[in-house]
C-alpha cells in the first residue's frame, strides 16, 4: 500500500478542485470539494460511522469532498505500490449509494470536465438531471490528462467494469 500519511493533494486534484461547482439550484453538480483531504483520524471516524464497523480504520481512502448531503468522494488506495494519482476514485453516499466513478486522477479529471460531479456519476441514471461540460475544468483535464481524454460515460463505465465488487466489498464490511 501507499504511505498512508501523505495528505498533499496532487497538483492536478488541487488544480481541479479549486474552480467553484455550480450547483444550479439541483441543474449543476453537487460537489463541495474540501481544502485539503480529512486527517487520518477524521477518515476513520467517518468510514467507522458509514459501515457501523468500530474495528475499521479509514487508512483506505482520501477523502477530498462531499455532496451536499454529506456523502463523500475519495480515491480508494485498493492498488498495492501505485501512487495515489493513479488509484480509483470512488463516492460513498450518504443514503448508502456506492461507486467507482473514475480508474483514477486522470480520469477524473475528464469526468468533471463532463459536467459530472462524483454523486452524479454514482448515480448517473438520474432521470432529471443533464450533464453541462464545464470548459474550466475540460482546461485543467487538458492540462494534467490530455492524452487521456474521453466521455464522462466512458470513465464510469470503464470504472465500473474494473471494480464491479466495489458495492459487494463495502458492504461486507457494515455491521
Amino acid at each position: 500500500m501507499i504511505d498512508t500519511d501523505d495528505r498533499q493533494f496532487p497538483a492536478a486534484l488541487a488544480a481541479a478542485l479549486a474552480i467553484p461547482f455550480d450547483y444550479n439550484d439541483g441543474d449543476g453538480v453537487d460537489f463541495e470539494p474540501f481544502q485539503a483531504f480529512l486527517s487520518a483520524q477524521e477518515t476513520t471516524d467517518w468510514f467507522r460511522a458509514w459501515t457501523g464497523n468500530a474495528e475499521l480504520s479509514g487508512d483506505g481512502f482520501r477523502v477530498f469532498g462531499q455532496d451536499g448531503s454529506g456523502g463523500y468522494a475519495a480515491f480508494w488506495l485498493i492498488r498495492p505500490s501505485c501512487p495515489l494519482v493513479d488509484q480509483p476514485v470512488v463516492f460513498l453516499g450518504s443514503e448508502g449509494e456506492t461507486g467507482v466513478v473514475a480508474r483514477d486522477l486522470g480520469a477524473f479529471l475528464w469526468l468533471l470536465a463532463g459536467g459530472f460531479g462524483p454523486w452524479e456519476a454514482a448515480v448517473s441514471d438520474e432521470p432529471d438531471w443533464t450533464p453541462s461540460r464545464n470548459n474550466e475544468l475540460a482546461a485543467v483535464a487538458e492540462r494534467f490528462a490530455a492524452d487521456r481524454q474521453q466521455s464522462a460515460a466512458a470513465v464510469v463505465e470503464q470504472a465500473t467494469r474494473e471494480f464491479p465488487d466495489f458495492d459487494d466489498t463495502v458492504m461486507e464490511l457494515c455491521r
